[in-house]
């Protein structure tokens, strides 16, 4: 995991995550913080194996760990976290070592993490679409009610 590790510690992706944590400082609803990032990647990596989908765990964690980097350019700027993150992650993956066939499998799957149709894709873009929304433990949240997702997608049930 020497690659998720690099990522992780990188100094844009420390920046960002920096800037995340103080814009999301006191927020009652769900954070995009290093648990988040974390409860994604096993998530992802579990599916995967399920699947027998022979994902690589440093591209499943590496995926994981950027899909919301850019988080603090939507709160910023309004530019969509989605976009944001895939353009800071393609400077951050090659300098971590990751092939340009992984950056583009990993940007791909960063692009489309808000896209439901990928939800029974069994791919890198279809587990970390699931992952995502399967990590938000809403049954145990103080803000429940306050929450502006709508009820079908709140998990308020045990699942995977």
């Amino acid at each position: 995991m020497n690659r998720v590790n690099a990522v992780w510690n990188h100094g844009l992706y420390r920046e960002a995550y920096q800037k995340i944590q103080e814009l999301e400082h006191g927020r009652r609803f769900c954070g995009h913080s290093a648990e988040h990032f974390l409860a994604v990647a096993r998530l992802a990596w579990i599916y995967s194996l399920e699947d027998r989908a022979g994902l690589n765990r440093e591209i499943v964690y590496a995926a994981a760990l950027l899909h919301d980097i850019g988080r603090h350019r939507q709160y910023l700027d309004g530019t969509p976290h989605h976009e944001a993150s895939a353009e800071l992650a393609a400077r951050i993956l090659p300098e971590c070592g990751f092939k340009e066939e992984e950056t583009e499998e990993i940007l791909g799957a960063i692009l489309g993490h808000r896209s439901p149709e990928l939800r029974q894709e069994k791919s890198l873009r279809g587990y970390l679409y699931r992952a995502d929304k399967q990590s938000r433990n809403c049954l145990a949240c103080g803000a429940l009610t306050e929450c502006d997702w709508p009820p079908e997608k709140k998990n308020l049930a045990i699942d995977y």
